[in-house]
């Protein structure tokens, strides 16, 4: 939390705090805590791996504080990850809201490493959420859009545009989560879901909107700007 200085210095200091974790991630943090403990009766070899997965899992959950940039024509990253993919596509049948144009697919990949927090990439209303049943595919291929377990959402900006993005699990994920419902009001950079143990998120950007981000760049989940309405796209990007 931030340390304010007293009153006259004209400084502000932030000390650095240790990210807290999302209460889904507890009962996990508990099972395998308690498996390190029971190690050490059964067969302590066992105790030292036990206590670096309690850790890795502690960390895998860890929800950390972003500060969202404010814009009515900013499109803002959902996935903390790397862009592996900027190419117009049509959009899925379950986004067909969108419209039956080809539009400009976000792809961003999350590792076992990156924060697994999702958050909506403008403020609006909830339009649509649908789930999918499906593959666990490597989440970076192409086809995991279209093959793999996902969660569609569609979200209506105070404008009426319309912004599109799909929670795709890959190898290892095994479960997506929404906290949010149709209706549901949102605020830029809320969080909107979860999903549990390496996957990538597809954000479809509207028509009049320009790419911010070029492949290979790593994004923040409720920080990086990947569209601006009526901007300007990035070096190297085809819209």
């Amino acid at each position: 939390m931030p340390s304010i200085d007293p009153p006259g210095t004209g400084t502000t200091t932030v000390k650095w705090r240790f990210p807290s974790m999302h209460p889904e991630g507890t009962r996990y943090v508990v099972i395998v805590g308690v498996a390190a403990l029971l190690s050490l009766l059964i067969w302590n070899v066992l105790f030292w791996p036990l206590v670096f997965l309690t850790v890795f899992v502690a960390a895998f959950f860890r929800d950390p504080i972003r500060v969202t940039p404010r814009g009515d024509d900013l499109v803002i990253a959902p996935a903390d990850g790397l862009v592996t993919m900027i190419q117009p596509v049509m959009p899925p049948p379950e986004l067909a809201i969108l419209g039956e144009a080809p539009l400009v697919r976000v792809s961003i990949f999350m590792s076992v490493f990156d924060v697994h927090v999702n958050r909506t990439p403008i403020a609006g209303t909830i339009r649509r959420v649908v789930y999918i049943s499906g593959k666990f595919l490597n989440a970076d291929l192409d086809k995991a859009s279209e093959e793999n377990e996902r969660q569609h959402i569609v979200v209506e900006g105070k404008d009426g545009r319309l912004i599109g993005f799909t929670q795709i699990a890959g190898l290892v994920a095994r479960r997506i989560l929404a906290f949010v419902k149709e209706g549901d009001m949102i605020a830029a950079g809320q969080r909107v879901g979860l999903i549990r143990f390496g996957s990538r998120v597809d954000v479809f950007l509207p028509p009049d909107t320009a790419c911010q981000v070029a492949l290979g760049q790593r994004t923040i989940a409720g920080e990086t700007i990947i569209g601006r309405v009526g901007g300007e796209a990035v070096s190297g990007v085809t819209q």
